[in-house]
Protein backbone atom coordinates (compact mmCIF):
# COMPACT_ATOMS: atom_id res chain seq x y z
CA UNK A 1 0.00 0.00 0.00
CA UNK A 2 0.94 3.47 -0.99
CA UNK A 3 2.54 5.92 2.15
CA UNK A 4 3.57 8.95 2.55
CA UNK A 5 7.31 8.27 2.98
CA UNK A 6 6.59 7.58 -1.32
CA UNK A 7 6.53 10.72 -1.77
CA UNK A 8 9.35 11.68 -1.00
CA UNK A 9 10.69 9.68 -4.52
CA UNK A 10 8.10 10.49 -6.50
CA UNK A 11 8.83 14.06 -5.32
CA UNK A 12 12.37 13.40 -6.58
CA UNK A 13 11.26 11.77 -9.85
CA UNK A 14 9.40 14.71 -10.38
CA UNK A 15 11.95 17.17 -10.01
CA UNK A 16 14.51 14.95 -12.09
CA UNK A 17 11.93 15.03 -15.33
CA UNK A 18 11.79 18.84 -14.65
CA UNK A 19 15.46 19.31 -14.70
CA UNK A 20 15.90 19.64 -10.90
CA UNK A 21 13.48 22.58 -10.48
CA UNK A 22 9.72 22.93 -10.51
CA UNK A 23 6.19 24.64 -9.03
CA UNK A 24 4.33 22.39 -6.56
CA UNK A 25 1.58 22.48 -8.42
CA UNK A 26 3.22 21.10 -11.71
CA UNK A 27 4.80 18.22 -8.93
CA UNK A 28 1.25 17.59 -7.87
CA UNK A 29 0.00 17.24 -11.69
CA UNK A 30 3.15 14.95 -12.60
CA UNK A 31 2.42 12.66 -9.23
CA UNK A 32 -1.40 12.59 -10.48
CA UNK A 33 -0.85 11.88 -13.86
CA UNK A 34 2.17 9.63 -13.13
CA UNK A 35 0.60 7.65 -9.58
CA UNK A 36 -3.33 8.43 -10.02
CA UNK A 37 -4.23 4.46 -9.94
CA UNK A 38 -1.68 4.32 -6.65
CA UNK A 39 -3.22 7.26 -4.70
CA UNK A 40 -6.70 5.87 -5.59
CA UNK A 41 -5.83 2.26 -3.89
CA UNK A 42 -4.06 3.95 -1.18
CA UNK A 43 -7.30 4.50 1.16
CA UNK A 44 -7.63 7.49 3.02
CA UNK A 45 -4.15 8.85 1.52
CA UNK A 46 -6.23 9.93 -1.52
CA UNK A 47 -8.22 12.51 0.22
CA UNK A 48 -4.58 13.94 2.11
CA UNK A 49 -2.21 13.46 -0.48
CA UNK A 50 -1.48 17.37 -1.58
CA UNK A 51 -1.02 17.61 2.27
CA UNK A 52 1.39 14.77 2.05
CA UNK A 53 3.48 15.67 -0.68
CA UNK A 54 4.29 18.89 1.29
CA UNK A 55 5.28 17.19 4.01
CA UNK A 56 7.58 14.80 1.98
CA UNK A 57 9.08 17.76 0.74
CA UNK A 58 9.77 19.65 3.61
CA UNK A 59 11.33 16.39 5.24
CA UNK A 60 13.38 16.32 1.63
CA UNK A 61 14.50 19.65 2.81
CA UNK A 62 15.99 18.72 5.98
CA UNK A 63 17.58 15.75 4.67
CA UNK A 64 19.26 18.33 2.56
CA UNK A 65 17.57 16.33 -0.57
CA UNK A 66 15.92 19.51 -1.58
CA UNK A 67 16.97 23.09 -1.43
CA UNK A 68 15.74 25.20 1.45
CA UNK A 69 12.68 27.74 1.09
CA UNK A 70 13.12 29.66 4.61
CA UNK A 71 9.49 29.82 4.25
CA UNK A 72 8.93 31.69 1.28
CA UNK A 73 5.78 30.42 -0.59
CA UNK A 74 7.07 32.09 -4.06
CA UNK A 75 9.83 29.56 -4.63
CA UNK A 76 9.88 26.78 -6.35
CA UNK A 77 10.83 23.24 -5.24
CA UNK A 78 14.55 22.41 -6.28
CA UNK A 79 16.54 19.50 -5.69
CA UNK A 80 19.75 20.39 -3.81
Amino acid sequence: MTTREDMKGWIIEALRSMKGKGWPKDISKYIWEHYEPELKASGSLLYTWQYDIRWAAQSLRISGKLKPVDGKRNLPWELA
